[in-house]
Order: C-alpha cells, then structure tokens, then sequence
C-alpha cells in the first residue's frame, strides 16, 4: 500500500487544489494516491448519492483489478452509504457488467472504481445514472462541486452492502442474442484486465477452440498495458493469430468496454470498417432506423448504411454522446474511433465482449475470411489520428479554416472540410496545446499530398 499524501484534515484543499486534474470530461482519474486517494473519493461517493437527488438511491458499484481499487472501492461505498444510498456490491466486474446490472435491475445509478486502459499507477471513476447513461461535462462539475461542500471526512467503518453477482444472467442475456453456427479458432488478449472476468465464461458457450493470452487480473500489466490507442500493445496479439492459424484475434481494453480485433491475416479492422460491418447486419433486421458514428470514421460508413436504407447520424467525438442517443432517444447502434460501439439491443452499453461475439456469429454465418467480409468496406485510404504540437490552437485552426475556404465546411466538432475526393477534420486537446488531424482520400496519392500540406500549414 503506497502511503497517504494528504491530510484528512485537509480533504477540502485537497480537491480544491486537485479539481482540474482529476475531473475530466467523461469521469474522474488520477495518480493514485499523488492526485486521488481515499478521502476523494469518499467525497465524491458522497456527493454522487446526492448528485442522483433521490431519496435512498439504489447504487451498483464495482471495482477492477488494480493494487489501488480495493481500498478505493471500499472508500467509494461507505461515502454513498454516509450519504444515505443504498449500495449494491457486484466486486470486481468489467464495466459492461456494471452497466448492465445498472440497465437490468434499474438502478438509480453506479459507478466503478477502475482507469480502463491507463498505466497501473493511474486510478479513476466512472458514473452512471439510471438505465446506464454515463454522466459527463456539466454532470460531473456538479459532482464536483457538491464534493467541494462536503464537510465529512473518511473514517472506516462497518456499512450495510447488498451483494449480487450478476455474471450468469449477463451471460444469458448477451449469448441470447447470439447464434454462431460453426467453429472458430480465436485467440484472445486479455491484458491482465478485465476481459479476464467474463471472456472465457462466455466463449465457453459457443462451439470453437479458444486461447488466451494474459487472461490472469493483474493490475500491475505485467506483460503489456490494456491500452489499444498504442498499436504496439496489439502486436503480440497479431504475432499469435498467425501462429496458430486463428480466425480472429480479440483483444480488450482494460476495464472491457472496448475490443479490437484482428483478422485471419493478421491484420487490424478498425472500429470504423467493423461498424460498417454491424451496419448491414443490424439494418438487415431493423430498416431505416439510426446509426451514430463518429465524425472521424471514413465515409464508407455513411455510404453503407445509406445502401441499407439506415439513417446515419454524424456526431461529435465523446462516447457518452452516442450511448444516450441510443438510451434515451432512438437508433439501434453507434461508434466512436476509440473503439466503444454499443447496440441498442444490448441496452445501448458500449461493451467490448458483445461487440466481439457479433463480429463472431457473422464470421461464423458468412463462412468466409474476416478479410475478405470487411473487404468491400476499405474504400478509402485514411490516415492515422496526427497529435501536432503548437503555441496558439485555435490562431492555426483558423489558418487552416482560410486556407481551405473553398471546401464544405461542417460544423459538429472542431474544423471538418471535405470535398468530393477528400476530407478532414482538426480539432482541439482540450487540455494539452496540441490539434487532432485525421484526413482520408480516395487515393493514397492524394492521402499524402494533402497530410503534407495540411501539416505544414500547422507547424
């Protein structure tokens, strides 16, 4: 147990002092216990409960694998408990199975103790309200502020918890929803992370051969970190398909909301091609419904579920955006670049291992290569997600904005220009001075005319 770096006495400076770091956009994280430690998070558990504003909440919390989480966890549960919710205690569990626990019993809310795909130092907490819509921007300063208020302090203690274990009964729900009709040969990556909590009971109820790689919960990641924005982290995993031949490679991120997968070949398919896979099949069942997807995914999407007769539905980069669209609105799918892609009939929960099953029961169904079944779908040339450094972001994005005057402009999130052969998209850190680029062509040819002169224009 590391050793504490504040004061009990001083919880009020601490978050004070803290807020910008550990607040962010989508949910709370830090270094533990440098920039989040016990007594936060007691305040915060606290100031959920009344965030939810309702007389005995009923509140799910979970916690992943990490060295930190225990004590974290117990912290985060007696705060809600001294605030009058009641808690509902589902241990360690992946975040899908947190949220759905939240969608299926109707809960007022839930949290769980866990910094998805961060280094093991880093520690975090992700809110949710009913149905699993996850709060986020002005749902978490309130949070903040009313944590700011609070005058208690952590004192351990013996609190009433409600256990439940809800594993079967997911299981039951997503592999209800399934149907994979032969044998694959799959090899998993587990990361250490949570996707060790529930994969393997669930591949277990399908026919096919199935390896793991890292399955064992060890919040250190001794092997590599859960992370699939860094591709070399996804390596291993490509090297092990090819060895053995597989038919698919999975690989989680750590807290499980998100898969990436990797095909026969070896090769990556990218989250914006899988849900133009998922577009057609899930269209083939529900015509003319909606689908979200992220402004940063290739146009591809947008013409495939306009071929089957879908309404697409561009949006703003955030995955919380796409889920309460789906929770609270209508549309039967959505996807961000990042990898959350959640479906409607799985309560709008962006869930890695669900997302994975389906690419598996239409492998299964189709009976032919990955490759070859997302082929028609790579129409474009795009380029990574470019991370440039600069003095004044938003001085060069209007730059860029003059340059390319003559363009469509569309306004969703950050400068978005396209024209019939090209387009990109620019868009702000919000907390580093650094712009996003993304560009996709219809050629490789013009993919690197473009990225060049895009990118001397900001720097």
């Amino acid at each position: 147990m590391l050793s504490h770096y504040f004061e009990i006495g001083d919880l009020f400076a601490t978050i004070k002092r803290m807020k910008k770091e550990i607040f962010k956009m989508y949910d709370i994280r830090g270094v533990y216990d440098t920039e989040i430690e016990e007594g936060v998070v007691y305040k915060i558990g606290r100031a959920f409960t009344l965030f939810l504003n309702k007389k005995n909440p009923q509140i799910a919390v979970a916690r992943d694998g990490r060295e930190s989480s225990p004590s974290l966890f117990e912290a985060f549960k007696k705060g809600v408990f001294d605030a009058g919710g009641d808690v509902i205690d589902i241990g360690l569990a992946p975040t899908p199975l947190l949220n759905f626990t939240v969608a299926k019993y109707d809960y007022d809310g839930g949290a769980v103790i866990s910094a998805s795909h961060s280094p093991a130092e880093v520690n975090g907490i992700k809110l949710i309200k009913g149905k699993a819509v996850q709060i986020y921007g002005e749902d978490i300063q309130k949070v903040k502020k009313i944590a700011e208020e609070t005058k208690e302090d952590y004192e351990k203690g013996k609190i009433d918890v409600e256990e439940l274990n809800p594993l079967s009964e997911y299981l039951d729900h997503i592999t209800s929803l399934l149907k994979i009709v032969r044998e694959l040969r799959v090899v998993i990556d587990c990361g250490n992370g949570m996707g060790g909590v529930t994969a393997r009971p669930a591949f277990s109820r399908f026919p096919g051969e199935v390896s793991f790689m890292y399955e064992e919960i060890d919040g250190t990641f001794p092997h590599h970190p859960p992370d699939p924005h860094n591709l070399k982290n996804i390596i291993p995993l490509q090297k092990k398909v090819l060895e053995e031949k597989a038919d698919l490679g999975i690989f989680f991120d750590g807290d499980a909301d998100r898969s990436v997968l990797v095909d026969e070949k070896g090769e990556i398919v990218f989250p914006d091609i899988l849900l133009a896979l998922f577009a057609e099949k899930e269209l083939s069942a529900y015509p003319g419904e909606k689908i979200y997807y992220d402004l940063r995914f290739s146009k591809a999407v947008e013409e495939v579920i306009k071929e089957n007769k879908g309404k697409p539905v561009m949006m703003r980069v955030g995955n919380p955006f796409y889920k309460e669209k789906i929770i609270m609105e209508e549309g039967i799918l959505g996807g961000e670049l990042s990898g959350h892609i959640m479906f409607k009939e799985n309560f709008g929960i962006d869930d890695g291992l669900f997302a994975a099953l389906k690419a598996m029961s239409i492998i299964s169904e189709k009976r032919e290569p990955l490759s070859r079944i997302v082929a028609p779908y790579k129409r474009y040339f795009q380029s990574e997600e470019i991370n440039l450094e600069v003095k004044n972001k938003d001085e060069v994005i209007d730059k860029v904005r003059d340059f390319f005057s003559d363009g469509e402009e569309i306004v969703i999130d950050g400068l978005y220009v396209q024209y019939p052969k090209w387009w990109f998209n620019l868009r702000k850190s919000n907390t580093e001075n650094v712009v996003r680029l993304r560009i996709e062509a219809k050629t490789r040819e013009l993919l690197e005319e473009k990225r060049e002169k895009l990118i001397s224009l900001l720097t």
